[in-house]
């Protein structure tokens, strides 16, 4: 029951904010001071707002399992309505075009997974430390199953 609720909200949250990942978590030390290695961030993506630089984006890359959050630092709008961008973490030397894939040097609207509206600091250290320690996920979830299996028998 808590499974199917989770996933109920998550769904709910993809809705109403047009992102396909609507809450995600800072990995690294790129966008400090602006946000910090386990900060949470909260995202939108509707498509009729325009992308302008100092926007912070998360965006998915080819070739790259997982989203990067970066802000915007160009914007290319071309007569037809195109926008093309260029991002940079804030606490890079460089803007992220190594980090695109081969050839390309901007980034366009169908890359972007959300624009940050809003945070809670350190929040998502949880996730991190799960995966940084597998170990230390298992041994959870252990202690949370005999947890539920030991209410029961009360």
């Amino acid at each position: 029951m808590i499974v199917s609720s989770a996933l109920m909200i998550w769904k709910g949250l993809i809705v109403v904010t047009g992102s396909e990942s609507p809450i995600v978590v800072v990995l690294s030390g790129s966008m400090e001071p602006a946000f910090h290695r386990g900060d949470l961030l909260f995202l939108t993506n509707f498509q009729e707002d325009p992308i302008r630089a100092g926007e912070i984006v998360v965006f998915k890359v080819e070739g790259r399992d997982i989203p990067i959050v970066h802000r915007v630092i160009k914007v290319h709008e071309k007569e037809n309505g195109d926008i093309k961008f260029l991002t940079k973490g804030d606490n890079n030397e460089v803007d992220d075009r190594g980090l695109y894939k081969e050839g390309q040097n901007w980034l366009e609207k169908k890359d972007v997974v959300g624009r940050a509206r809003g945070f809670l600091p350190y929040v998502g250290m949880v996730t991190i430390v799960m995966n940084d320690y597998p170990k230390f996920k298992y041994a959870v979830l252990a202690i949370m199953g005999a947890f539920v299996l030991l209410k029961r028998e009360s």
